[in-house]
């Protein structure tokens, strides 16, 4: 709960913590009025998310906001008065993954922040977590990433725009590599661009550099469609690895 500086005391409680992409975020704002009247000119939830942003040697993070909502328009609120409002919010395909199996995703902090406006001054609520769990399909994938014997490492968001995406940001995924292919690479970065009816699956191993070679990045790109079998999902990414392999050269 958080209290405005007019008075007014604003609540959001989620009904729906834990969504996926494409789902419905759903809750209600509950707010009560101050010592006086006011007139509220909107309530908004937005979806807020920390990414890290790089200028030259140096990087700093910074609270993106990449899906406002409007819940309410202009009404009056008298002094002393409680209302509520429900809403739900239909969330972005590309929106990160933040939890896996309930469990929150290290190196992620997405949140839901209700943003009043009251006598043309904005206010922001307090911050509330979200908690996105994977698709079907995204579960697959990382699934079979541990069968493989790959260790995830971290996650985080990275400021920036990728072929196909409206996301002014996207995310990686990052795992040492398996046993399979440690000599070939120390570590894999995926990353998710979805969409309602499939998702492009991006691939980025972080070469080992060796006694006359530096290291380098080799990347692949393959799509996978929304109700696959498990096994293809897994087959897809054994033969995304095997593509950026043969492009380097490993086998």
């Amino acid at each position: 709960m958080a209290a405005f500086g007019a008075g007014v005391e604003v609540d959001t409680v989620l009904s729906t913590p834990r969504v996926r992409p494409g789902g419905l975020l759903q809750g209600e704002v509950r707010f009560q009025g101050g010592s006086n009247d006011h007139k509220v000119d909107e309530i908004t939830v937005d979806f807020t998310a920390v990414v890290e942003v790089e200028h030259g040697d140096s990087e700093h993070h910074a609270t993106y906001t990449f899906l406002r909502s409007r819940v309410s328009g202009p009404f009056e609120l008298k002094a002393g008065e409680a209302r509520s409002l429900p809403f739900s919010i239909p969330v972005p395909w590309e929106t990160p993954v933040s939890a896996i199996g309930g469990h929150p995703l290290r190196g992620m902090r997405l949140g839901v922040a209700t943003e009043l406006a009251l006598a043309g001054a904005l206010d922001k609520g307090d911050l509330d977590p979200l908690y996105v769990e994977p698709l079907p399909e995204q579960g697959h994938l990382l699934a079979a990433l541990d069968r493989m014997g790959f260790h995830f490492s971290r996650a985080d968001l990275e400021n920036g725009t990728l072929r196909g995406s409206s996301m002014p940001f996207y995310q990686e995924i990052e795992y040492h590599a398996g046993p399979e292919w440690r000599r070939h690479f120390n570590q894999l970065e995926l990353t998710f661009i979805a969409g309602p009816h499939s998702m492009d699956v991006i691939l980025e191993a972080d070469t080992r550099a060796g006694f006359l070679t530096s290291s380098h990045d080799v990347y692949n790109r393959f799509p996978v469609r929304y109700g696959d079998h498990p096994g293809a999902v897994e087959q897809s990414l054994r033969d995304g690895l095997a593509a950026m392999a043969r492009r380097r050269g490993w086998f």
